[in-house]
Formats: structure tokens, C-alpha cells, sequence
């Protein structure tokens, strides 16, 4: 089973790329008795990721980028919220996603923010982006604001379990899934 993990924030020093990173970690560390799997890591913060233009043409690093999420069976994806939307980052990337090749993945959803509040509107929003690609979507996102985050750790022990549980219920998901 593949499995793509992607850190949509921007930023250099994100608090969604350090929880992200820490997801990642947990599936390649506790593999959710699912084997082989493989785990792909996209941090949008690192750039090289073009802009979407339509036009055909785009660098090594945004074909990759391509690869990894149409090849992989489950997509895990963090998002900050920004202005009460996911991030622009992460819709850009979809751009170049062809929907045609994404049907029966599964999807588990992470959305950080600094308050209590927008959490379910970008919850609907990314599950209407991932119905659009027909991707069966864990209807239980993990919610987490900001100050759980501190100087690259996470600092808060539930918000890791809720994560590992995330992970662990859209990998037993991904599987019900593939062998129906």
C-alpha cells in the first residue's frame, strides 16, 4: 500500500509541516500492520512545486509531486487554515491532478488553525475537493489549533493520538476499501 503525506503550508517554519512530519513518521514507524507500505512525504514549504498555468510544461519536482499522489492508495493531508480556506499551496497542487486517476483512494484530513473556529467549513471544503477526485474521505478530520505546537514539537499528548487514530482509521478504511 503507498501512502502520500502532504504538508500544505507554505511556510518555512510551519506548525502544519512539524505535525505532518510527525504523522509520516508514526505510519513508517508503526506501519498499521499493513505490509509493505510505502510512505511518500510532500512539503509544499519546500517549494519547486510551479505554479499552475495550464500550459503543459512544469519542473521535475512538480511531476514527482504528480507521481507520488496519483500512485499512492491513501493520501493523508494537513492544511493550515487560511482566510477560512485551506491553503492556496495545496489547492494549486490539485491543479495538476487528474481526477481520472484517482478513484477509490482514501483520504484522512488534518486542518490546523490558530482559534477554535472555521474547522468544519475547511472540513467541508476539502471533502467536496476530494468527492471531486472520487476519494473516499475519513469523516473524521482532526482538528488543531496552533498553540499545540512549540518550537517544532508537538506539545500536546492527545492531539498525537488523535493523529495516530486518524492514521490508523484511514489506513483500516483503505483496506475495506481495496478488497471490496
Amino acid at each position: 500500500m503507498k501512502v502520500v503525506v502532504i504538508s500544505a503550508s507554505p511556510r518555512k517554519i510551519g506548525k502544519t509541516q512539524t505535525i505532518m512530519k510527525y504523522v509520516a513518521e508514526y505510519i513508517l514507524d508503526n506501519d498499521a500492520g499493513i505490509s509493505p507500505l510505502e510512505v511518500k512525504f510532500i512539503n509544499l514549504s519546500e517549494g519547486g512545486i510551479d505554479y499552475y498555468t495550464g500550459d503543459g510544461t512544469f519542473s521535475d519536482t512538480t511531476k514527482q509531486a504528480i507521481k507520488n499522489i496519483t500512485e499512492a492508495d491513501v493520501w493523508i493531508l494537513g492544511t493550515p487554515i487560511y482566510n477560512s480556506f485551506f491553503s492556496s499551496a495545496l489547492k494549486n497542487l490539485f491543479e495538476y491532478i487528474d481526477y481520472k486517476k484517482t478513484a477509490g483512494k482514501t483520504a484522512g484530513l488534518v486542518i490546523v488553525a490558530s482559534g477554535n473556529s472555521g474547522f468544519a467549513d475547511v472540513q467541508t471544503l476539502l471533502t467536496q475537493l476530494m468527492s471531486y477526485f472520487n476519494v473516499i474521505t475519513n469523516p473524521r478530520a482532526v482538528f488543531v489549533t496552533a498553540d499545540t505546537v512549540h518550537n517544532g514539537e508537538i506539545i500536546k499528548k492527545d492531539v498525537n493520538s488523535r493523529l495516530n487514530q486518524l492514521v490508523d482509521e484511514t489506513l483500516t478504511l483503505a483496506r475495506k476499501v481495496s478488497s471490496s
